[in-house]
């Protein structure tokens, strides 16, 4: 997400209510025409799509006053549901673990801001819907002035376990090998202390007792906060280019690279293939102002 995205989505997201974060939320949906079928059996729960999503990481997923679900990945989860003549449940999931949630049958499908990696392609398979960068989020003031990635050489850094921002800082996953604390020591630096946390919000709270330096997020989320607290936290060093996310689907094989997608999986890119034809989709991203991270069909 380059940066006149991200100051869009600032102005939009400036309205947004503060997210609550009950354990679980079930919202049903009224069922449409089908644009496609799911064949008997392959659901969880017959005529329920059940969506693996971890709450809160708004503006993509957060929860309303009364405990709502509610953020771009809802509405999306809302309108394939309803495209294929299903009701929705969403199932609050700790992202490090969601993937296994998946491919054990606890929900259908998964729509959690989750980027497409090699790592996750082997593991399910993944529907491009959206695409976002990565930020890293000071404390305000920025008091301990950092402008690039370089400078969390020495310094502390945190985010939620499993994400591709905690893979980029530890050298993990599709960034075995590198990453950022591989550059620092390459450079002759001091190691990041990289503080990863079962879910985002503990990553945030990190900063916000002066624990770490930075805490790295997507963009529309590290922007969001930033506009939720403007006294607490500001946007610092550049937005890393725009990754693909994905809605994950089980494939049903060891590895999952080349599979074809599975009846759910081909029922699910039909929905969506829908939306991005008839301008549902993007009038969807228009709604939070993310219209700028639209995927290609």
């Amino acid at each position: 997400m380059r940066i006149a995205r991200v100051l869009s989505l600032v102005v939009f997201v400036s309205m947004i209510m503060a997210a609550c974060t009950p354990a679980a939320t079930t919202a049903g949906g009224s069922v449409g025409t089908p644009v496609a079928t799911v064949p008997s059996g392959a659901l969880a729960q017959n005529g329920h799509l059940l969506i693996c999503t971890d709450f809160p990481y708004p503006p993509q997923e957060l929860f309303d006053a009364n405990g709502n679900p509610q953020g771009l990945d809802i509405d999306i989860g809302n309108e394939i549901a309803n495209r294929l003549g299903l009701k929705v449940q969403y199932v609050n999931s700790v992202f490090d673990t969601i993937i296994a949630a998946v491919t054990s049958g606890k929900c259908d499908i998964i729509i959690s801001a989750q980027n497409i990696t090699a790592d996750r392609s082997k593991q399910i398979s993944q529907i491009p819907y959206f695409k976002a960068g990565q930020s890293m989020v000071a404390a305000k003031g920025n008091p301990q002035n950092i402008n690039t990635t370089m400078d969390l050489c020495g310094k502390s850094a945190a985010a939620e376990s499993g994400t591709t921002e905690a893979d980029y800082l530890q050298g993990t996953g599709d960034y075995a090998g590198k990453g950022l604390t591989k550059a620092c020591t390459d450079a002759g630096k001091q190691p990041i202390n990289v503080v990863v946390t079962q879910k985002d919000t503990d990553a945030l709270q990190q900063l916000q007792s002066g624990k770490v330096a930075v805490y790295f997020a997507d963009s529309p989320v590290a922007a969001y906060y930033t506009v939720q607290h403007p006294d607490q936290f500001q946007l610092v060093g550049q937005v890393l280019e725009p990754i693909g996310e994905g809605i994950g689907v089980p494939c049903g094989q060891t590895d999952c690279t080349n599979a074809p997608l599975s009846p759910v999986g081909a029922a699910v890119k039909a929905a969506l293939d829908s939306m991005i034809s008839d301008g549902t989709y993007l009038k969807i991203l228009t709604t939070w102002n993310l219209q700028g991270s639209a995927i290609n069909q």
